[in-house]
């Protein structure tokens, strides 16, 4: 196992830096540990053993799957169900950024918004949607939706619910930046032209598509990539 020092942390765990030198690693790159949100977050667990513990016993789902290493990453809107309680959480953003737990009911454990990072055709002319949290899905080429739209996937049925396409009056949250956690609306999309050192011309420029998005408390400019669409 790798560890990784509390000093390096994410910003976006919600723990305190000052403490044990070292705090449980992620298997994802994107994510916070479930050891961190039982032990740290909820406190219904103190120690990694109890934790292994309940996933032995198959106390434990992620996006209603059960799962074998306390190390596992949930990343944002993944959902947690706790059986023996019948408690039911989603990842979420707090407005400060910061990864927070909002209580659900069982039936919305089902559901989840990802964003398409990447499209790619493959043989025999098939489309692969590639996601933000690692999963893929195969389409049917009249599906018609793009890089930067986001999905509603139902984990019972394996399938795409709705596409929720990046456009002017979306609703989307930020989940990178200095902005994360803001959610507003999305008043314009423009593209801003900024030096790129990878270009190796005098001068030259690359585009970078931007979101104008109203979060009632302020307007901010937010890069595509940073933002996430949902419903």
């Amino acid at each position: 196992m790798v560890h990784l020092k509390r000093q390096n942390m994410p910003k976006n765990w919600p723990i305190v830096k000052k403490g044990n030198v070292f705090v449980a690693n992620s298997l994802s790159r994107k994510g916070i540990p479930l050891l961190i949100i039982l032990r740290d977050l909820l406190k219904i667990a103190q120690t990694r053993k109890e934790v292994k513990k309940a996933i032995q016993k198959k106390h434990l789902l992620i996006n209603n799957k059960f799962f074998k290493d306390e190390k596992i990453g949930m990343t944002l809107f993944d959902t947690l169900s706790i059986l023996p309680s019948k408690t039911y959480y989603r990842l979420e953003f707090s407005e400060i950024g910061k990864f927070e737990l909002k209580q659900i009911k069982e039936e919305e454990t089902n559901k989840k918004i990802v964003k398409i990072i990447n499209k790619r055709i493959l043989p025999g002319k098939k489309i692969q949607l590639n996601l933000n949290d690692g999963r893929n899905f195969l389409i049917d080429p009249k599906f018609k939706c793009m890089v930067n739209d986001s999905l509603l996937i139902n984990f019972k049925d394996k399938k795409i619910e709705k596409c929720l396409p990046l456009k002017e009056n979306a609703n989307a949250i930020v989940f990178a930046g200095k902005h994360s956690g803001k959610v507003g609306q999305i008043e314009k999309i423009v593209s801003k032209c900024v030096s790129d050192p990878s270009l190796k011309t005098i001068n030259s420029k690359k585009e970078r598509k931007m979101a104008i998005i109203d979060s009632k408390k302020e307007k901010i400019n937010v890069l595509i990539k940073q933002i996430m669409v949902i419903e």
